[in-house]
């Protein structure tokens, strides 16, 4: 995923003053700081709920393409099994890398709402670290997220600033990056 891809959300102190693209992001992030020199401006990925730097540079050119063959997406990695395992592999239509393409896709698709949900918990906490670490009942805030006791993380963050409770909760429910 390139930058432009990513959902951002700015925080100026407490206060949730843009969300969007990183252009968009990046053009809230000059109007906040013109306004005011010495704002507490954050900005946080969606995805992992990680503060970002933002690149404030006026956009170049973007270069010329290049030429040749164009890259596939494949990666060659190294795999290391036993020989029951290669033996297997080898048994299988369609050779090892087929047979390995199709055990991660299966195990992807299997997995997939688990992963969902520890993503989303993982960048609710990683947000929750950066902008209420300190704040009262945090230790069990952080428990009632990991244990996804929704009912509980919102009754604990209740005396939290609106803007970072509201963040923390579409984090939680996946609502942040559906937008």
């Amino acid at each position: 995923m390139n930058d432009e891809d990513r959902d951002l959300v700015l925080f100026d102190g407490p206060r949730r003053i843009a969300k969007g693209s990183d252009a968009a992001v990046v053009a809230a992030f000059r109007k906040a700081l013109a306004a005011s020199p010495q704002a507490a401006l954050r900005v946080f990925d969606l995805a992992t709920g990680r503060p970002v730097d933002l690149d404030l540079r006026e956009t170049e050119p973007a270069p010329a393409p290049k030429r040749g063959r164009p890259r596939l997406g494949v990666a060659a990695r190294e795999v290391t099994l036993l020989p029951r395992h290669w033996d297997w592999l080898a048994a299988q239509p369609g050779g090892a890398s087929a047979t390995l393409r199709r055990l991660v896709d299966q195990a992807r698709k299997t997995g997939a709402d688990d992963d969902a949900r520890r993503r989303r918990t993982d960048a609710a906490y990683g947000f929750m670290v950066e902008m209420a670490g300190d704040a009262p009942d945090f230790e069990e805030a952080s428990r009632a997220l990991f244990a996804a006791d929704r009912d509980r993380l919102a009754a604990l963050i209740a005396p939290w600033p609106t803007d970072i409770q509201g963040q923390i909760l579409d984090l939680f429910d996946g609502a942040a990056s559906t937008e």
